[in-house]
C-alpha cells in the first residue's frame, strides 16, 4: 500500500499544516521514504508506528542530530508503505536502501562477495571447490575468507595431498560410456572415480579427513603429509620430499596466523566492533570458524556517513547480514542498538537456525571484542595518517605549482580539457576535474563540437571553453592538453570575456610522454619522478583517455547504425574509412564512383556497390 503526503515548506503556518497532515498517518508498522523537491528519495526509514515516527521529524529540533536536521530541511514530500509486521518493515527498509541508496542513510558501500570453500557432499564423489555463492544444495561450506589467495592455497594443498577429483563430470555417465580418465589420473592427483574402479568408502574417508582439517578439529592433514615426506625420503626421492616439507611449512604458517579462540566451542561466530572519531567510523570484523579466526575485514564510513555508533552498527548489520549468503549462529558486537532482537529474529528466519546477537560483558568473548575494538582504533589511526600524508602531498604540489607558474592564490580546483577526433570526424571535447589533488568524476563533462567543421583543434578548444565559462563555479587553474597555440586561443577568449583564470598547456615529447607545462610564451619543463611531474602526467593521461573514450563511443554508435550496414561487401573497416573520408552519410550519398575509389580500403567492386545502393535508394 503506497501513500503520498505533500509537505509544503516556507509557509508561516507550517507547523499547523504538518500536524494536520501527519494526523492522517496510520499507526501501523511500515516504511517511509523522504523525498526532496526533485522527487529524489533522500532517506528511507522503518517504523513500528508510522504516525509516531514521522511526527518526530517535524517537532522540536533541540535534541536532533545535525545530519537529521539537514535531511529534514530538504524534505518536500514523503511516501509510506504499510506492512503487516515490524519484521516485514525491516526487510523492506533494507531492500529499498539497497535499491535507492539514499544520501542520508548510512550506506554499506561494499559490493564484495567473500570466497568460501565448498565440499559437494550431495555428489557421489564430492569435490572441493572455491565459490562466492551459498546455496541450499546439501553441500558443506567453510568461510567466509577475506583473502581469496588463502582459499586458493588451501584448495591447492588439499588437491595435492588427497587424490580427489576436481572435474565436473557426471561420474555415472562416464562409467556407463566407458570414458577415458583425464590427465590428473595419469599424474596421480586423482583416483579417477569416472573409471568405476574407486571404492566409494575409501574416497569418502578422504573427504571426511578434509572436513576435519577445515573444521580445525585436528592436525591430521599435517600428519598425512609428514608420512608422505618420510616415505619419499626413504625412497631417496628428495625432490618430492622437499615439496611435502614446503606444504607442511605452509600449513603451519597458515594455522599460526589463525588465532585460537576456543578449543571446545566451535560454533561459527562473527565479532564486530565500531570505533569512531569526528572524521570517520570503522567497523572491524573477525570471522571465527571452528574455534579459530580465519579472516578479518574492516569497513570505513567517511564524514558524510558518520553518525552515532548505534545507528551505524544497526544499519551495517541489517545491510550486511540480510544481503549476505552466509550467517553465523552467533554475532557478538560492542554496541547495542534498537532493533537487536528484531534483527535476530529476521536472521533466524533466513538461516532457519537460531541466530543470536549479543554484547558480551565478560569472559573470552568480551576479551575478543576488546581485541576487535583495538583493531578498529588502529585502522582509524592508519587512515588518518594516510589522509594527512595525502593532504600534505596536495599542499606541496599546490605550492610548487603556485611558485612555478607565478600564481598568486591557492589552487584547489583544476580543470583540464582535450579535443579528440579522427581527421575531423565526430570532433568532441573532454573536461576532467581534480579537487585537492583527487579526481572528481561527477564533475567531468563531455562536449560535442557544434560550430567547427573538420579538424581544427584550436577552434574546437575555443568553442568548449566559451561554453564552459557561461556556468558558475569556475576553477582555480585550467590545463589544456596541448601547446602554446591552444593556450593562446583560450587566453584571448578569456581576455575578451574578462575572465581571470590562469591557463597553461601540458606539452609532450616526440614519444607522447609528458614533458611539462607551457604558457603562450614560455615552457616550464618538469623533472621526472617528482610529485609534481607525476601529478601533471596523471591529469594529462586522464583527460586524454576521457576525450578518446567519448569519441570512440560516438564513432562506434555511428558505425553500428549506419546505412552502410545494408550494403553487401561493406564491413566495419570500410565503413570507418568512408566516414573518415566523407565526414557523414550525406556526403557519401553525393559521391561519384571515382571519389569512392579514392577512399582507403575501397576497391572497384565495393565502390560500385555503395554507388549503386544510394543511386537506387
Amino acid at each position: 500500500m503506497l501513500n503520498k503526503v505533500e509537505l509544503k515548506f516556507g509557509d508561516d503556518s507550517i507547523t499547523d499544516k504538518l500536524k494536520a497532515l501527519i494526523s492522517k498517518l496510520p499507526s501501523s508498522s511500515g516504511v517511509y521514504l523522504m523525498k526532496n523537491k526533485e522527487g529524489k528519495i533522500i532517506y528511507v526509514g522503518k517504523a513500528v508506528s508510522l504516525k509516531n515516527r514521522v511526527r518526530q521529524y517535524f517537532q522540536s529540533q533541540t535534541n536532533m542530530q545535525a545530519k537529521v536536521r539537514a535531511m529534514v530541511s530538504h524534505i518536500d514530500e514523503f511516501e509510506y508503505i504499510v506492512t503487516d509486521s515490524e519484521m516485514e518493515a525491516l526487510i523492506l527498509e533494507n531492500n529499498l536502501i539497497k535499491e535507492y541508496k539514499p544520501p542520508y542513510n548510512i550506506l554499506l558501500r561494499d559490493d564484495k562477495t567473500y570466497p568460501y570453500i565448498k565440499i559437494t557432499i550431495s555428489e557421489d564423489y564430492p569435490r572441493v571447490i572455491k565459490t562466492r555463492r551459498i546455496e541450499k544444495d546439501g553441500a558443506k561450506y567453510f568461510g567466509p575468507y577475506s583473502n581469496a589467495f588463502i582459499v586458493n592455497d588451501i584448495i591447492e594443498i588439499i588437491h595435492s595431498t588427497f587424490p580427489i577429483r576436481n572435474c565436473k563430470r557426471n561420474i555415472q555417465k562416464s562409467i556407463e560410456k566407458k570414458e577415458r580418465a583425464c590427465l590428473n589420473y595419469y599424474i596421480k592427483t586423482c583416483l579417477a572415480p569416472c573409471l568405476g574402479t574407486v571404492d566409494k568408502d575409501e574416497y569418502m574417508e578422504m573427504i571426511y579427513e578434509i572436513i576435519e582439517f577445515l573444521e580445525s578439529k585436528n592436525d591430521r592433514l599435517v600428519e598425512t603429509l609428514k608420512d608422505k615426506m618420510y616415505q619419499a625420503s626413504m625412497k631417496q626421492d628428495y625432490e618430492k620430499a622437499m615439496i611435502y616439507r614446503d606444504k607442511i611449512q605452509g600449513i603451519k604458517e597458515m594455522l599460526e596466523k589463525q588465532k585460537i579462540v576456543s578449543t571446545s566451542n566451535t560454533t561459527d561466530k562473527d565479532f564486530l566492533a565500531i570505533e569512531k572519531n569526528e572524521e570517520m567510523s570503522c567497523i572491524f570484523m573477525f570471522f571465527v570458524r571452528g574455534g579459530k579466526v580465519v579472516g578479518t575485514e574492516n569497513f570505513i564510513f567517511d564524514k558524510d556517513n558518520n553518525g552515532e555508533k548505534d545507528d551505524i552498527m544497526q544499519s551495517f548489520l541489517k545491510q550486511y547480514y540480510i544481503n549476505t549468503g552466509y550467517i553465523p549462529k552467533e554475532i557478538y558486537i560492542n554496541q547495542q542498538f534498537e532493533d537487536m532482537e528484531l534483527l535476530s529474529k529476521v536472521l533466524t528466519n533466513k538461516k532457519e537456525q537460531n541466530v543470536t546477537i549479543k554484547v558480551p560483558q565478560k569472559g573470552d568473548k568480551k576479551d575478543m571484542i576488546d581485541l576487535v575494538c583495538q583493531n578498529a582504533q588502529e585502522t582509524i589511526k592508519r587512515r588518518e595518517a594516510v589522509k594527512k600524508s595525502e593532504q600534505q602531498k596536495t599542499k606541496d604540489i599546490s605550492y610548487e605549482l603556485k611558485v612555478l607558474l607565478d600564481i598568486d592564490k591557492d589552487i584547489h580546483k583544476i580543470e583540464s580539457y582535450d579535443i579528440s577526433n579522427i581527421q575531423g570526424v565526430d570532433s568532441v571535447g573532454g573536461q576532467v576535474v581534480f579537487i585537492d589533488g583527487k579526481k572528481s568524476p561527477k564533475l567531468y563533462r563531455r562536449y560535442k563540437i557544434k560550430t567547427v567543421q573538420g579538424a581544427n583543434d584550436y577552434a574546437s578548444m575555443e568553442e568548449i571553453l566559451s561554453r564552459r565559462i557561461k556556468h558558475e563555479d569556475l576553477p582555480d587553474l585550467i590545463l589544456l592538453d596541448g601547446g602554446k597555440g591552444q593556450v593562446n586561443v583560450v587566453r584571448r577568449l578569456f581576455e575578451r570575456e574578462n575572465i581571470n583564470i590562469p591557463v597553461f598547456g601540458m606539452y609532450k615529447d616526440d614519444n607522447h610522454k609528458t614533458m611539462g607545462l607551457c604558457s603562450d610564451k614560455e615552457l616550464f619543463e618538469l623533472k621526472k619522478h617528482t610529485k609534481l611531474y607525476t601529478f601533471i602526467a596523471s591529469i594529462q593521461e586522464e583527460v586524454h583517455r576521457f576525450a578518446i573514450d567519448y569519441h570512440k563511443s560516438l564513432r562506434d554508435k555511428k558505425v553500428s547504425y549506419s546505412q552502410l550496414d545494408n550494403i553487401k561487401g561493406i564491413g566495419n573497416k570500410r565503413k570507418m574509412s568512408l566516414l573518415k573520408h566523407f565526414d557523414n552519410i550525406e556526403q557519401i550519398k553525393k559521391a561519384t564512383l571515382e571519389e569512392l575509389l579514392q577512399v582507403e580500403s575501397m576497391d572497384k567492386k565495393s565502390a560500385t556497390a555503395v554507388y549503386d545502393y544510394f543511386k537506387k535508394n
